[in-house]
């Protein structure tokens, strides 16, 4: 049973609900937590200064030994609850994100203004990237490699026989909606970039860091440590003299070790500091990806490598144990005692050698394993919160045909809806019309969608069947100061551009609205005029959205070739009313020649024209 929006929002909000009541819950108990150790403190104090004004008595020191193994227990307790309350905050943050989205349309996931590019084919026209776009309405993911492959999807078409796959793994997905929650709320434990650190150092600098920690005579030395050090300790106790003299002999030697493989220590260190609870929370996002039975032929292609023995979260937790073991040195004490006496930071790393040696390659297609999932599950987030949305069919001869496309990015209540579809062959599409009539977002509303529907996710719409398409547009021209560009350049090199890909592209799409705006009105109709001859003559599919009707007349020439749309206007109470519907054939209103006969001034803009 396919779930109303309204239905969804509520369930989010009981979530949200519920997860608020657990957290304050948890709180009060962390703050109980906290009277109970400052109360086991103060009877620990009580019972020493028992001690000291009545001297010590065997049972008196057995009862002192109670409120340390309580103080013991409740601190255990604090730390189990502190993760619990850490991972129901996340999972606040990811019901509430949704709960925002629908009731404001914003969200709080990275917008992908880093991957917006003037020189994109349609991104900035067709709002994909940055801030209000459509990335910032689907982004889920929080790792880099989760962004850059949802940036990927949306900024080229996939092609036909993987949209496919893509399609039959989102809906898949998409019953699985509450434990991607849960997916994506383990992974809010963490910074962007500190995931892509430890894959970076992974991939690419750890190999050559380790490279000292093979020499065998210096492993067989550092394996002797403890015995060497107990054996010390123990003869100087018993001895003294030269024993403690040879003792000493040994810090300084381990010193001058530790000294001269600092700098490969330090270089290994780098980049796992503090890393130890990152990677126990990774574990568990990892062992989600290996334990949830999914069918769909494309995510099983995510497990390239498959690990022998354990688990992959197992090893991941062997290498937080690893770095938690290293990070021993953070503490100036401990790490000095350790090191001295056992070449503790060389052991780390050997240890670490070992590790990668085995696990190393399984940990980085893991973490790829993950940010592939976090694409996906943005795109089934998007299918299960839209569920008047649909899946388009595929065709594989030239085709686009939908009912009821409206603009995703406009809200339910204010969006208009349209039904259009492309002629056998293909044509170029005139439109015309006034300002603010919905030219502009009838041809974004058409470069969305396709934008959609070939990364495999549903369409704003009650149906669509295409092919893929490759799409070019052409509509927010900019000047630049900097590069010394005036708007009149800007838009040529946008018609090279386009020019360049309709010849390379297999399946070029051109949308464009209002060419050559940096120019006189006459020189712009005969450019305009030509390049439509140029599109009928490469026989491109192409959406033209203009002010000037005389580009409507070349119909009369190419009747095969050209069709005529347009979106009109009516005056009521003196107001200009717009109903956002395309109709056939060529304007016939304008917003000018209404607003002047207003003010008393009366022009036919066709016989002027």
């Amino acid at each position: 049973m396919v779930k109303s929006k309204d239905s969804i929002l509520k369930d989010y909000e009981n979530h949200v609900e519920i997860q608020e009541s657990l957290i304050k819950a948890l709180k009060k108990t962390l703050n109980n937590l906290s009277y109970s150790r400052l109360g086991l403190f103060v009877v620990e104090i009580i019972f020493v200064a028992i001690i000291i004004n009545s001297g010590f008595h065997w049972v008196i020191g057995l009862l002192m030994c109670l409120p340390v193994l309580a103080f013991m227990a409740v601190l255990k307790k604090q730390g189990s609850i502190d993760k619990e309350l850490n991972y129901a905050e996340k999972l606040l943050f990811v019901y509430q994100n949704e709960v925002d989205l629908i009731r404001t349309g914003y969200q709080k996931y990275d917008n992908g203004k880093a991957f917006a590019n003037e020189m994109h084919p349609y991104g900035s026209d067709l709002d994909i990237y940055g801030e209000s776009s459509l990335y910032a309405f689907i982004n889920r993911s929080n790792t880099i490699m989760g962004m850059k492959l949802l940036a990927e999807s949306l900024g080229m078409p996939k092609e036909a026989e993987q949209i496919v796959a893509r399609q039959e793994a989102i809906d898949e997905l998409k019953d699985y909606i509450e434990e991607t929650f849960h997916f994506r709320a383990g992974l809010r434990n963490h910074e962007p970039a500190q995931l892509q650190v430890i894959e970076d150092k992974l991939a690419y600098e750890l190999e050559g860091q380790l490279a000292f920690t093979h020499h065998k005579l210096m492993r067989f030395y550092m394996q002797a440590t403890p015995v060497l050090s107990l054996t010390a300790i123990i003869l100087g106790n018993l001895y003294g003299g030269i024993f403690w003299s040879a003792l000493g002999i040994y810090i300084l030697l381990n010193s001058a070790i530790l000294f001269f493989n600092s700098k490969h220590i330090n270089q290994v260190y780098y980049g796992f500091s503090g890393s130890s609870s990152l990677l126990n929370a990774v574990a568990g996002t990892v062992k989600w990806t290996e334990e949830i039975q999914l069918k769909s032929t494309y995510i099983k292609s995510f497990y390239g490598l498959r690990i022998t023995g354990n688990a992959l979260s197992k090893q991941i937790k062997q290498l937080s144990a690893i770095i938690s073991a290293f990070d021993v040195r953070l503490n100036p004490f401990l790490g000095a005692i350790f090191n001295l006496f056992l070449l503790w930071d060389m052991r780390c790393a050997v240890r670490l050698d070992r590790w990668y040696e085995h696990s190393s390659m399984q940990l980085i297609e893991g973490l790829r394993t993950i940010s592939r999932f976090e694409e996906l599950i943005s795109l089934a987030t998007l299918s299960y919160n839209q569920p008047a949305w649909v899946v388009p069919v595929l065709s594989d001869s030239f085709c686009f045909e939908t009912r009821g496309l409206g603009h995703p990015l406009i809200a339910e209540h204010k969006r208009v809806t349209n039904d259009y579809e492309f002629s056998a062959q293909s044509t170029v599409d005139i439109i015309t019309g006034s300002n603010m009539a919905g030219k502009s977002t009838f041809l974004r509303t058409v470069g969305i969608n396709m934008v959609l529907a070939f990364c495999g996710a549903p369409v704003c719409a009650l149906a669509m069947k295409t092919s893929v398409f490759d799409i070019l547009t052409y509509m927010r021209i900019k000047d630049s100061l900097n590069d010394q560009t005036s708007t009149f350049k800007a838009e040529l090199n946008r018609l090279k551009m386009i020019l360049e890909g309709v010849d390379m592209l297999p399946y070029p799409l051109v949308l464009i609205d209002e060419m050559l705006r940096g120019t006189n009105s006459k020189d712009k109709y005969l450019g305009s005029k030509v390049f439509v001859q140029h599109m009928i003559k490469d026989h491109t599919p192409t959406l033209f959205a203009t002010h000037d009707l005389q580009l409507s007349e070349m119909v009369d020439d190419y009747d095969m070739e050209v069709r005529n749309y347009h979106f009109d206007i009516q005056l009521a109470e003196g107001e200009m009313k717009f109903d956002y519907k395309l109709k056939h054939g060529a304007c016939k209103t304008f917003n000018a020649a209404l607003l002047l006969k207003e003010i008393g001034l009366s022009f036919d803009p066709i016989s002027m024209g």
